[in-house]
């Protein structure tokens, strides 16, 4: 490539044997894709469709395997494009939208997360007032809040950069993230710190509210009746188990880049690719076991076509 397109374009350098297994790497990923798109569309309709299902914590079900689908579309088809390919490239400037609706889906997981302990704390403590507080206009705002807040922090940084100047034109991974702040010549203090500042305002703020909503419902669960307990372990564990497993991989994410030089590339490739096929796959299948009213649907679907 001649100098000006090295200026323009980076190399995707997290591919592993590539070369070797191009095809079995396409095959695993097209099946992955092919299925959560499946399984998370399929829920969604099903929400959509059924009036019964018309409620604030099916809707935030609803716009968090809408979100899901988002986040893997931003990654799945650039990344079967790279495996079929010869050079894993991509322009500088597509790079950095693909880390911003990166970061900004990621971020809205976790306020959509937040949101739904919520509705659960107040349907779960509340209950004598849950109607007068998780009114439609609510609910809306709650989902507006979580997707518009985000993409307004997470554009800054990648409004400021999107001029820079390179000075690496290979990134060590094979999607764009956080590690392309690797790339510039000069790295900013002030965006370091508005980094971290974005890390607590959307990361771990949102995460401590869920624990400390969680945390209350435990406690009204256990000096209640059984059906509170029951009605607590049914709609929440499914919630849970998704933070810690969303919680888990975002972490490894932002830790990645500090530890660059200390992770073999080999295990960098593994850990990323359960990020973008593990937590998309793994929210649906939980919120169609877990769910009782969802999983009823689901049994009625495929009793039918049976």
């Amino acid at each position: 490539m001649n100098a000006d397109l090295n200026m323009t374009y980076v190399t995707l350098g997290g591919h592993v044997e590539i070369h070797r297994y191009r095809y079995l790497y396409f095959v695993i990923m097209l099946t992955a894709y092919i299925l959560l798109i499946c399984f998370n569309v399929s829920i969604v309709c099903l929400i959509v469709i059924h009036k019964n299902l018309h409620e604030p914590m099916y809707i935030f079900i609803a716009a968090l395997l809408l979100n899901s689908l988002l986040f893997s579309t931003n990654i799945y088809p650039k990344l079967l494009i790279d495996f079929l390919s010869e050079k894993q490239i991509i322009s500088y400037q597509a790079c950095l939208f693909q880390a911003f609706m990166f970061y900004f889906l990621s971020s809205s997981e976790f306020l959509l997360l937040s949101a739904m302990a919520y509705d659960r704390y107040v349907s779960i403590c509340k209950p004598l007032k849950y109607q007068i507080i998780m009114r439609t206009t609510t609910v809306s705002f709650l989902l507006i809040f979580a997707w518009l807040v985000p993409a307004c922090h997470v554009a800054v940084p990648i409004a400021l950069n999107i001029n820079s100047k390179l000075c690496s034109f290979t990134l060590k991974g094979i999607f764009c993230n956080n590690s392309a702040s690797k790339l510039l010549c000069v790295s900013s203090r002030a965006l370091s710190i508005y980094g971290v500042i974005l890390l607590f305002n959307l990361g771990l703020f949102p995460t401590l509210f869920i624990i400390f909503t969680y945390t209350k419902i435990i406690i009204i669960a256990y000096q209640s009746c059984g059906d509170v307990r029951r009605k607590a372990a049914q709609t929440c564990l499914p919630h849970l188990l998704v933070l810690i497993n969303y919680s888990i991989l975002i972490t490894y994410d932002v830790v990645i880049v500090k530890l660059e030089s200390d992770f073999s590339k080999t295990a960098r490739f593994i850990m990323t690719l359960q990020v973008i096929i593990y937590n998309p796959l793994c929210n649906p299948i939980i919120y169609g076991l877990k769910m009782k009213e969802i999983s009823k649907h689901l049994k009625r679907l495929f009793v039918k076509k049976s």
